[in-house]
Order: structure tokens, then C-alpha cells, then sequence
């Protein structure tokens, strides 16, 4: 099935998505001069957007899409988780299993931009491991949205909810009821996200895990078959403006190329590939052609200044682009 077939199957596609829930914070100006104080420049705020980021900012493409998105994560029990909630539901995610820890504040990232350049970014959080309690509730959560879905896409940020155990009772449940997962991985502990559909590194991520500089399109291929033999499943690294690279255990290697686009901002484009390919996966699409897909979505949110998402539309024009420049 091609990805243009795919696209209107999107519409109303149950997909959940797990991880650690952000706030995404954009405060605009300008700036005209240099501060007395010290060698800096002062912005004058113009303006205060606020965009639901991080594991949400993927719920928000798959909504985007056309998709009909369930998140489960955490947020403190704050203005700003109140804020994320308010957002989620705005943008078409239901929040049903999105559990409030009372001992840590909403993960906010707070960026500063002048003449549509970011100057500064500025976080709040506090990274960890969940407490006991809200592991159970946020897996019992899960457990009772997961027989509703047709995917699931896993978003490791690394701020303490994809705990091995949430991560491999996830994994364990989705392969019983075979809905795929895509990962979105974070840190070196690769080893938690075995049973997954797809992992998507990025290059230098890959590296890490690895022990090793990825500098070559050899490199990239040799990693990508090493981990997929080591977890057993199928990896996509991606390479920004090199493409992305798909490793399926007993085929061949995909290289899919990015497209030749003037970028803004690469905010959340990792998002938009998950986001995209689980809604292919979940349509009956295959891992190339969900790739593919993927690759044309992010060119889109590349083009865009912030935390952005893709609507169906804007995807098919640029896959019709891509289709006439290839004629």
C-alpha cells in the first residue's frame, strides 16, 4: 500500500502514546540593544506562546493527522501541568491516563527568540525515576486504554517515565495484542525496549549506545545492523540532513534521503517521525513505506519556527511535490 493510500486511513486511527510530558514555553521580542549590566542583548517580550511538549507534542501530530490519540504520562500536580492538560485537549489528546505527581513541577522548557532567532532556553524539572505509587497508576491506566488502540508510539525523553518496568509491561502487552510500537529512545539502556516494532535513534544517540563515532554512511550502516541484532528488532537512525536509514533484521538496508528544504527549526521534528510512522504502521502500512511517510512529514516541520505539528493536507502536497520533482 503507498503512503498516498495510507493517509486518509489516519482519519480516526486510535493510537496511544507514552512517555514524559513537557510544557513547551516561547517567549518573542526583539532586541535593540545591549544590556548595561552585562554583555547581553535585552529582548523585549512581544508575546507568550504555550505548545504541550515532549511524549505530548507526538499525541498532538498523531492528532494532527487525523489520528485519535490517548496519552499516558505525568506531570506535577502545578499550574503548568493544568496548562499541558489544557492544551492536550485542544489539540484532540485525550488525557484519560495522564497521572499528577504531587513531589515534582511539570517539565517546562522556556525558550526566547528575537527576529525569529532562539537566544536562549531556559528549563525546569526535576529528572527521576517514578515513585512506586505512580508507576502502578500510570501502567493500571495504560492497561485500560491499550485494548482501545491500533498503535502505540513509547517517547523517552529520559525524565523518569519509561521506567524498565513501565517500558517492558508496555512492550509485553502490545505484542500479546499485536499493536505495534514505535520508540523514540533516550539514554544507553537500550536493552528495555526489546519487543518493540521499531527504535529510532538518532546518529549520535545511535553512537552512544554503541560506544563509537558514527562519522560515515558505513558507520551508520554497521550500527544499525549491531543493534538490531542486539535488541532483536527493527532500528531507523536518523541522520538530520543525510536522511534516515531503516534496518530491518533479514533485508536489506533502506536509505530514505531528507528533502532539500529551507529549515527553521528542528523543534519536535523527532516527534512528527514517531507520530507519523505509528499511524502508517497502524493502517496496515510496512516500515519503508511508514519511513517514507515520515521523512516527508518532518520536511514539512522543519519549515516552521517551534514546536510544530502536520495536518493530512500539507502532507499530501508535499508528497505530490516530491512525486513531480521525480517525474
Amino acid at each position: 500500500m503507498s503512503g498516498l493510500d495510507l493517509i486518509p486511513r489516519f482519519r480516526g486511527c486510535p493510537v496511544l502514546v507514552v512517555g514524559d510530558l513537557m510544557l513547551d514555553e516561547f517567549i518573542w521580542g526583539s532586541v535593540a540593544r545591549i544590556s548595561p549590566e552585562a554583555p547581553v542583548p535585552v529582548v523585549e517580550v512581544q508575546r507568550r506562546t504555550h505548545v504541550a511538549g515532549g511524549a505530548a507534542n507526538a499525541a498532538a501530530n498523531v492528532a494532527a493527522l487525523g489520528g485519535r490519540p490517548v496519552i499516558a504520562g505525568l506531570t506535577g500536580a502545578d499550574s503548568n501541568g493544568y496548562r499541558v492538560a489544557e492544551l492536550l485537549r485542544e489539540a484532540g489528546v485525550s488525557d484519560a491516563a495522564v497521572v499528577r505527581d504531587a513531589f515534582r513541577p511539570t517539565t517546562t522548557k522556556t525558550r526566547v527568540l528575537a527576529q525569529g532567532q532562539q537566544m536562549l532556553r531556559v528549563d525546569q524539572e526535576t529528572p527521576g525515576a517514578l515513585h512506586a505509587e505512580y508507576e502502578d497508576e500510570l501502567l493500571a491506566r495504560i492497561a485500560s486504554v491499550l485494548p482501545g488502540v491500533r498503535g502505540c508510539v513509547l517517547s523517552d525523553y529520559g525524565k523518569g517515565v519509561v521506567t524498565p518496568r513501565v517500558a517492558r509491561e508496555l512492550l509485553e502487552r502490545c505484542q500479546a495484542e499485536r499493536i505495534p510500537v514505535v520508540v523514540d529512545p533516550k539514554g544507553v539502556d537500550y536493552a528495555k525496549y526489546r519487543g518493540a516494532t521499531v527504535v529510532k535513534p538518532n546518529q549520535l544517540e545511535a553512537g552512544k549506545v554503541l560506544n563509537r563515532d558514527l562519522r560515515s554512511a558505513e558507520d551508520v550502516r554497521a550500527a544499525g545492523r549491531d543493534l538490531a541484532e542486539q535488541l532483536q528488532t527493527s532500528i531507523l537512525i536518523t541522520q538530520g540532513a543525510a536522511g534516515m536509514s531503516l534496518f530491518e533484521r533479514g533485508r536489506a538496508p533502506v536509505h530514505v534521503p531528507a528533502q532539500a528544504r529551507e529549515v527553521f527549526d528542528v523543534t519536535g521534528a523527532g516527534d512528527t517521525v514517531a507520530g507519523t510512522m505509528v499511524l502508517a504502521l497502524a493502517a496496515g502500512g510496512s516500515l519503508e513505506t511508514a519511513c517514507r511517510l515520515a521523512s516527508a512529514a518532518a520536511a514539512v516541520v522543519v519549515g516552521k519556527v517551534g514546536t510544530a505539528t502536520v495536518s493530512p493536507d500539507e502532507l499530501l502536497a508535499n508528497l505530490g511535490d516530491v512525486q513531480r520533482q521525480a517525474a
